[in-house]
């Protein structure tokens, strides 16, 4: 088998039938437990139409190495991750393409106690086993069995939030026809039975993978107006809406207005430093200015960590740190096994309207008077690298701090921005912010998105020189 395209760099993704089907799925399968040496791995997979017969033959791969297979049936990505922990299996993947096109399909990966599977050379081996084939024979099959674990996951999800807390609210729950309505439903049965005055209006609730809604991917624009609509048109306290395996959540103030990651993760910042003084808190590398100054103000210890779930969850371990946020909307909890989820954050977010009596548009807004930022602008182009460095050598002068922990970070005394290329995607990808000067942000960004247009149009000799001071 030649070099497979579908290999990120942490995950599979890709076309269903072109760069993924149910031989690559196999193959997987059998590349992943006999690299971990695996006993028992757990399996899931989204509402997307190729998500069973991909499982299946991921299962066959699994059992033919010796795994023992336990199914969790269709269940999103914190679902598998909960799972892994709970019923100490050896490692977990989830069937999903997350927020990708409908035509896409993928698998994303942990290993033993639901660590991080990707880092250093393991993801590399299991790739160069599923294009080499190099099985080991083995003695026995493995078995396959199914479970539920929904129970034991909301009872885990409602140990994280004091219920007590809760004053009365409405929420607009959009699950985009992904994953993510089953736990809703889970959730809203157990707050009736403890009295919780929650009350959830469910829009887009039914799994259904051919997305008649459009693909659930809530940091696209055009997939935000449903849920501010419905949050306007039910006057509710909040809207939330996932992405297709619900590991992220996006929210929405009681206007219907869209918040970026980038204050929901200082919102959560100070919620558990309210609680838990001095600890420690992840911050994302692209954008970190109001984050950092609420951690510092609560007297909280920062640490960055580079961008992308495996990387911010070997950061979280090896910290110990209690939380962790990106822009991008993954959310990390040391209690959910340093592992990102999609629930955890509103429900948090949940309670901290309730015993701040604030709006989540009061909350906001008084960051953003302090903090502005632009939302993250992508570019295609031909050479990323000899692009990002004709922007350094174009932006170096009179630079308080250049920072290379992701792609390249430039600070300035009242503006600073990010330039990386995607984890996911063939992207390079631009974030901007300052210091309460809206026009800055939107000068800057006009500015150095001019740049990196016209550097896109030189070929690599031409970059060279660009660059070459």
């Amino acid at each position: 088998m030649n070099k497979l395209s579908c290999f990120k760099t942490y995950d599979v993704r890709g076309v269903v039938g072109t760069e993924i089907d149910e031989v690559i799925a196999y193959r997987i399968g059998r590349a992943f437990a006999q690299h971990l040496g695996a006993g028992r791995i757990v399996v899931g997979s989204d509402a997307r139409l190729s998500g069973e017969s991909l499982k299946k033959a991921l299962a066959e791969g699994l059992m033919d190495a010796g795994a023992d297979v336990i199914d969790i049936g269709l269940s999103g990505t914190e679902e598998m991750y909960f799972a892994s922990f709970f019923l100490g299996m050896d490692g977990g993947i989830e069937v999903t393409a997350s927020h990708n096109p409908i035509e896409y399909n993928g698998f994303k990966f942990i290993g033993p106690d639901a660590r991080p599977f990707g880092l250093a050379d393991e993801f590399s081996a299991v790739r160069k086993l599923v294009e080499t084939a190099a099985f080991r024979k083995v003695e026995r099959k493995g078995t396959l069995s199914t479970a539920s674990i929904l129970t034991s996951y909301i009872d885990h999800l409602l140990r994280l939030v004091d219920c007590k807390r809760f004053r009365p609210l409405r929420l607009i729950t959009d699950s985009g026809n992904g994953a993510a309505g089953h736990v809703v439903d889970a959730l809203e049965e157990r707050f009736k039975a403890l009295s919780v005055p929650v009350d959830f209006v469910k829009i887009n609730h039914e799994p259904d993978g051919n997305f008649p809604n459009g693909v659930p991917n809530p940091l696209l624009p055009e997939r935000r107006a449903v849920t501010s609509r419905a949050v306007r048109d039910h006057r509710a306290d909040m809207g939330i809406a996932w992405d297709g395996d619900f590991d992220r959540c996006f929210l929405y103030d009681e206007h219907g207005e869209f918040v970026s990651g980038y204050f929901v993760s200082g919102i959560l910042a100070a919620h558990f430093l309210e609680k838990h003084p001095s600890e420690k808190i992840v911050h994302d590398s692209r954008l970190y200015w109001n984050t950092l100054d609420i951690i510092r103000n609560a007297k909280g210890v920062p640490v960055m960590s580079r961008t992308g779930h495996v990387f911010f969850k070997d950061t979280m371990r090896r910290q110990d740190a209690i939380y962790g946020g990106e822009i991008s909307a993954h959310h990390y909890f040391r209690n959910f096994a340093h592992c990102d989820s999609g629930m955890i954050p509103w429900l948090l977010v949940a309670e901290h309207l309730s015993t701040t009596g604030k709006t989540l548009s009061e909350l906001v807004s008084s960051r953003a008077a302090l903090f502005t930022c632009s939302e993250e602008v992508n570019f295609e182009v031909h050479d990323p690298a000899g692009v990002m460095a004709c922007v350094c050598e174009t932006y170096k002068a009179g630079a308080k701090k250049i920072d290379h922990t992701d792609g390249l970070g430039i600070e300035f005394e009242q503006w600073r921005f990010s330039l990386r290329l995607s984890n996911t995607e063939s992207l390079l990808r631009l974030n901007i912010e300052a210091r309460a000067d809206a026009k800055l942000v939107a000068e800057k960004l006009l500015e150095i998105g001019n740049l990196i247009q016209k550097l896109s149009e030189l070929d690599e000799k031409q970059l060279t020189s660009v660059r070459r001071p």
